[in-house]
């Protein structure tokens, strides 16, 4: 196989509908760029016919484009991670599927490596197409991870990696994984680079409310430690209450002889119940992902490779 320049890394889910277009403006961009390249398509479990696009595709031009089918559905970011461990090119490109990204925008990703050297180009844009709710949704989670793990705020799924970067990602196993989250662990040396963001030219995204409310939630417990600390905070909050509480009724039984009932005892132990119940609740969910991480679970499993 002859040296490559470029491996560009599509996840893909029920889009058969855009995958000739994408395919066929990936073409003429890497020709106008003169450089060697190859894409690599990743169906995360589309009920569609994309995986049948995807097999013509591969035949008819073999040479660059590699086309992998999961089992099942496990997720955008798990389909990266799969692309990136299938990769041969010197530096990594990530695109959406939907034509979203345009992918004649993939040569300022380039210039912009070129300018500073930096092993993690983001494209950003200024506004996004999608939906008033994918566009809340697509906030929170940047937010949140800006707040968490002191992320720069402007990421996106349209990036360019060094290999060597996007290598080491691969040396995590856990079955929950969030690319971006690994990048930024391993480097701090990121720039961006101003790109268009186009509406969606059919189908709707893949990022239910659930989904959305599930890739949050994972978000939280599998890379931060933020709901234990918020237990410990909170009970100890709660113990100063109950402790005060308790110091104000012995002194009003002492001075005041007023005579308690059952309804402040009934109050007081549905409330410190509910709070135990809830931090067991959190304490299980992390245990929970530790026994999947101890259990050795994959983050993808491979149905067919057409490499």
């Amino acid at each position: 196989m002859s040296h490559i320049d470029y491996s560009v890394i599509v996840p893909v889910f029920n889009s058969s509908t855009t995958l000739h277009e994408l395919f066929g403006r990936l073409q003429q961009t890497f020709t106008k760029l003169n450089t060697a390249y190859e894409v690599i398509f990743v169906d995360d479990g589309s009920s569609d016919t994309s995986w049948k696009l995807l097999t013509e595709l591969n035949r008819q031009h073999s040479d660059t484009i590699k086309a992998i089918r999961f089992v099942r559905n496990f997720g955008q970011h798990n389909a990266v991670f799969c692309g990136f461990a299938h990769a041969s090119g010197d530096f990594f490109i990530t695109i959406d599927d939907d034509l979203q990204h345009p992918p004649e925008e993939i040569p300022k990703l380039i210039e912009k490596f070129k300018e500073t050297a930096s092993d993690l180009i983001y494209g950003f844009y200024k506004k996004k197409r999608h939906s008033p709710f994918r566009n809340f949704g697509s906030r929170v989670i940047k937010r949140s991870a800006k707040m968490l793990f002191d992320a720069p705020g402007e990421g996106s799924s349209f990036r360019l990696i060094t290999k060597q970067l996007g290598q080491q990602i691969l040396e995590h196993s856990q079955n929950f994984v969030y690319v971006d989250e690994l990048l930024l662990w391993y480097t701090g040396d990121i720039s961006f680079v101003k790109v268009q963001h186009e509406k969606r030219k059919s189908g709707k995204s893949g990022y239910s409310k659930i989904k959305l409310f599930k890739l949050s939630l994972n978000l939280m417990l599998y890379y931060t430690a933020i709901p234990l600390k918020l237990m410990t905070y909170g009970g100890f909050f709660v113990a100063l209450f109950s402790f005060l509480l308790g110091i104000y009724f012995i002194v009003k039984k002492i001075f005041l002889h007023v005579p308690h009932g059952y309804t402040s005892i009934i109050v007081a132990i549905l409330f410190s119940t509910g709070i135990i119940i809830f931090s067991l609740g959190i304490i299980g969910e992390y245990l929970i992902r530790i026994y999947m991480v101890q259990n050795k679970k994959p983050s993808y499993s491979i149905k067919q490779k057409l490499l």
